[in-house]
């Protein structure tokens, strides 16, 4: 979800020689961000609502939405280590203020923000900190929903000094912390989960990012369909056999979802109609990933009571495109909010202060 770069504050044109983006993983990260919101908006909102409908259509949603739990997350990580690798190679002074103290300044910076803000939607089912000691338990060892700025601080820190240690020796155990904790063997409360699960596909896309480009460009047709039928049965078969915390399938599955989601996206730039689109969004992830609950929180606690009054009638025309409805609002509001935060020179609470900064483009 994230790809670091550096700006000087005075401009903001780019550095000779930068290699230019791969519109296929941007693109990755906007469908990934889309993914986001529109489980959060499902989870938090719309699954919330008294939906008198006569139809399972919320179930449906909520079914949906479970399909790409393997995928969004870890592909986002697979795409921060790729994004990462030439970060990684930097001094560890660099490394440390840039990524490490930065992500850090993110998380708290936003914590703090989402704390306040979630008071005032006490109804909105999410993680939050109530008293001094739920604040300082999130910032240290349980983190919010804002787990993936905390979770890159950690990683870049094990990357880093891990970064002469064969590969083998950080990825085996990488992978088997990731199956312990999808199994339910290890006390995960918050978000610590998610912080346990994708270390192994943070690391994936920062070692085997040569691979990882390969693999995109030579994506064809035949390994789209191999790719998609490949985690549509591991979905099914997972679903049928009930077996999501056996040991090791949920990271299985997951590695699956990650081959076919870079092969979808390699494939979907072909029709730049739809990947540049998704492309420039895959590059403005942070703001939306940042302001997108906030702004959730709100609009729940307006939207709740008016719409699950509405008469069946009127239910039955929004049921379907409410999720889809709601999503788009919820980008839009986001990326609102942070131009008009920039225009007011409040961009430091989207990068660390300091004559080179941080920018986290995801």
């Amino acid at each position: 979800m994230t790809r670091v770069r550096f700006r000087h504050r005075a401009g903001n044109t780019p550095a000779v020689g930068r290699p230019q983006r791969a519109e296929w993983a941007d693109a990755a990260k906007g469908v990934c961000i889309i993914l986001v919101v529109l489980w959060h908006v499902v989870v938090k909102d719309y699954l919330q609502i008294d939906w008198h409908v006569g139809v399972p259509v919320p179930g449906f949603w909520g079914t949906l939405g479970e399909q790409f739990l393997p995928l969004r997350m870890p592909l986002f990580f697979v795409l921060s280590g790729v994004f990462a690798a030439n970060a990684a190679q930097r001094p560890w002074r660099v490394v440390a203020r840039s990524r490490i103290a930065g992500f850090l300044y993110l998380y708290a910076v936003w914590l703090l923000i989402h704390t306040v803000a979630l008071a005032a939607a006490p109804g909105l089912p999410t993680d939050r900190a109530t008293s001094a000691l739920g604040l300082l338990e999130q910032l240290t060892i349980t983190p919010s929903n804002l787990w993936y700025l905390y979770a890159l601080a950690v990683y870049f820190t094990i990357a880093k000094a891990t970064r002469r240690v064969p590969r083998a020796l950080v990825l085996v155990p990488a992978a088997a912390l990731s199956a312990v904790a999808a199994a339910g063997l290890l006390d995960t409360p918050g978000n610590r989960a998610g912080l346990y699960q994708n270390l192994v596909f943070f690391l994936a896309g920062l070692y085997l990012r040569p691979q990882i480009q390969q693999w995109a460009a030579t994506a064809s047709r035949r390994r789209l369909l191999l790719t998609s039928g490949a985690y549509g049965l591991a979905l099914a078969a997972m679903a049928v056999t009930g077996a999501q915390q056996w040991f090791g399938v949920w990271p299985a599955v997951s590695v699956l979802a990650v081959i076919f989601g870079i092969t979808a996206a390699a494939r979907l730039v072909r029709w730049s109609a739809l990947s540049k689109p998704l492309a420039r969004l895959g590059r403005i992830t942070l703001p939306i990933y940042v302001v997108h609950m906030p702004v959730l929180a709100l609009l729940h606690r307006l939207l709740l009571v008016p719409v699950s009054g509405l008469g069946r009638s009127a239910q039955v025309v929004i049921v379907l495109g409410y999720p889809i409805l709601l999503t788009c609002l919820v980008i839009g509001l986001s990326l609102a909010v942070h131009r008009g935060l920039q225009a007011v020179h409040a961009g430091w609470l989207f990068a660390l202060p300091g004559p080179r900064r941080v920018e986290a483009a995801g």
